[in-house]
Order: structure tokens, then sequence, then C-alpha cells
């Protein structure tokens, strides 16, 4: 009996603790089927998640005009500089006697580049002799002619008729001669007397510039036409190269002729090619809505070839303040662009701008942005993942 009034007196003691403990695991479950307030950054009419910066994953930043120096990024290519390279052809028929070069050697201006032997030459020298012995029968002819009538032995009309064959022989002289030149015959070999004219069928094909035989298309014994198609020898001066890039509209007004820049290429990732701003086009492409825009960039190295693609660095932004953020704050969703701003505390406003690159980690504003406003500079992909799965 005693035993059973101990076990009694054991279980009122314990009962209340028990109690105790039952008690605090239920408001313990309790607590944790209570829903989770919701951070999720929502369009204007909503209210987003905390507010940034008491975020930890979530950076926050001024929009400021920034006046300092910059670069503007384009995009071209490698190209020959104008006027520093010919594609040459042959200006008449003929078979090739000799290729006096070869590909990647250095010429100089008016070095011969190959031997023709071409029979319009000598069809052509052929019609000049003719023309030359016409024109001074002719000559010949009307001196007769004027002596006879002074002399009232010749009526008028036949003066006449010799002066207007003259004429006609002078004319056709003249054709012959300028044939002659047009198949580059020295000009100074047609100021000879006629037997002292040393002209034959060969023809020299000269360099017009000094430069590097970068294109050879021919070779002994074949046969060319006067086709301006045909390019036999293309000769460049690669020691000074231009990269030609196109600018957007809303770039121009950065850009300017003179203003130094850096070309960078895939072949040497880590050099800086200094450049500078040669021209800007005047003609907008109606399809990329761009701009032509050439810098010369030295290469007397020749490490730069023609056709690389390059890009293209001009330092901008020292007298036209430009509003800039960071590449990191713009979100892209079905070809749109838009940032966070951040309009109060646990308010983000998604805002579409138009933005354009400027640098490798800033772009620059073109659209939907203010100084003074604050946008969500680094986060904006976690409140974006958290709006979608609101």
């Amino acid at each position: 009996m005693k035993f059973q009034v101990r076990l009694v007196a054991v279980s009122r003691l314990l009962f209340p603790a028990t109690s105790a403990v039952c008690l605090l695991f239920l408001s313990a479950c309790g607590s944790a089927e209570e829903p989770a307030v919701s951070n999720i950054a929502t369009t204007p009419s909503q209210v987003a998640g905390p507010v940034a910066d008491s975020h930890p994953r979530v950076e926050t930043a001024l929009v400021e005009v920034g006046s300092g120096a910059h670069d503007l990024t384009l995009i071209g290519k490698v190209a020959y500089g104008e006027d520093r390279y010919s594609r040459i052809s042959s200006p008449l028929q003929g078979r090739v006697l000799e290729v006096r070069v070869h590909l990647g050697e250095r010429v100089k201006a008016g070095s011969v580049l190959l031997v023709l032997d071409s029979q319009e030459i000598a069809q052509a020298y052929s019609e000049y002799v003719k023309e030359d012995s016409d024109l001074q029968y002719a000559t010949r002819a009307r001196d007769l002619a004027k002596d006879l009538y002074e002399n009232k032995a010749l009526p008028l009309k036949d003066l006449k008729q010799a002066e207007n064959e003259l004429t006609k022989a002078r004319a056709e002289f003249r054709r012959a001669k300028e044939r002659l030149l047009s198949l580059r015959v020295p000009a100074q070999e047609l100021e000879k007397p006629l037997d002292r004219q040393k002209i034959t069928s060969r023809f020299e094909m000269k360099s017009p510039l000094t430069g590097i035989v970068v294109e050879r298309n021919v070779t002994p014994g074949q046969s060319i036409g006067g086709d301006s198609g045909q390019v036999v020898f293309t000769v460049a001066d690669l020691d000074m190269l231009q990269v030609v890039a196109d600018v957007y509209e809303r770039d121009l007004a950065l850009v300017r002729e003179g203003q130094f820049a850096n070309v960078n290429v895939e072949a040497y990732p880590d050099v800086n090619f200094p450049a500078t701003v040669a021209s800007i086009g005047d003609v907008v492409d109606p399809t990329s809505r761009t701009i032509k825009l050439r810098a010369w960039v030295n290469n007397t190295d020749h490490r730069l070839k023609p056709e690389m693609f390059a890009r293209l660095h001009i330092q901008v932004g020292e007298a036209t303040p430009l509003l800039l953020i960071l590449r990191e704050a713009v979100l892209e969703v079905d070809g749109k662009q838009f940032v966070y701003v951040v309009e109060g505390p646990d308010r983000y406003v998604k805002q579409e701008v138009k933005v354009s690159t400027i640098s490798p980690d800033h772009v620059r504003v073109l659209e939907g942005l203010k100084p003074g406003q604050r946008i969500v500079t680094k986060g904006a992909v976690l409140i974006k993942g958290q709006e979608v799965k609101g």
C-alpha cells in the first residue's frame, strides 16, 4: 500500500513537467506551419521585398553622370589603307613572257612586275605608222594646192578639199598616237623621229606604288586579257593599315576625326595597337543603322593582317558627360532590357531601359533613367528569380 501511494505521488510530480513539454512542442509545431514572408520584386503597382541595402546579396547605387574618360568599343575588321594598295589588271591582251616578282616580295613604285607579248601593241603601232604617212601626204597636198591657188592655177573648192583632207589626217594620226599611249607605250619614244623609234610588242607591267606583293594570279606562258575584273597582282603598303568599324547612330555624337583609339585582335589579345580615327562616313546603312568609321593603325611589325576581326576602343567622355551604370545591373527578357529601381523602403520597380556598350564593365544609358535615381547594381538576378517564382 505504501508503494502505491509513492507511485501516485511521483506521477503527480511528473505530470506538470510533462504537460509543459507537450505544450512547448505543440507551440513549436504551430509556428512552423505559419506562411513565410515573401521578398519578391514586383511591377510598379506591387510592393517588392525588403530594401536592397538590407539584403546582404543585393547592392544599390545612385545613377550619376560620369565626366571621366571612357572607351567606346566598336566591332570592325582590319583592311588595307585607302590609296595604299592597288589591284593591278592588264590593260591589254597577250602572253606572259616573264614574271619578275614573287608573292610576299617588296617592290618599289615603277618596278617591273611582268613582261607581256601583245599583238595589240604591234597592230596599234602599224596603224600609227600608216596615219603618220597619210598625215605627211595630206600636208604636202595641201601646200601644193595652196601654191596653185595663189597662182590662179587651181580653183578655191579644190584648195578647201585639200585642207579638209589634212584636217582628217591630223585627227586620225592623233587617235593612233593616243591608242599607243593607252597601251603604255612611252610618250618620249613617240616624240622621236619615226626612223629612230624603238617600239616592239613587248609590254612591261609596272607597280604603281611601293609595297608588298600580297596577291599573284599569273604564271609564265599564261594568256591574259584586257578584262578589268582579272586581277593579276595586288600590291599593298602593309606598314599602315586601317580598321573599318560600324558606329551606331546613337553613338555618332561621341566620335570625331583625330580621336585616339586602341585596336585589339584575337591573335594578340593582350596587345593594344595605337590608332587614330581618320574619317567618319556620311551615309547610314538602312539595314544596320550604322555609319562606317575608319581609323589608321601603325603596322610596321606586320602583326596585323587585312581581314582580321578587330575591336576598336575609342576614348570618349571627356567632352561629353555620359550616364553610365554597371553592366551587371541590366537584365534582358524577351529582347527588352530593364533594371530594378529602388523607389522606397520595401519597393523595387522594374524599369525598361535602352543602353549601349561603352566598356567591358559599364554601359551607357540612352533612355529610361535619370541622374539621382537609385537602382539595384548587384543581385538583380536574385530579385528577378523571386519575381518569376511569385
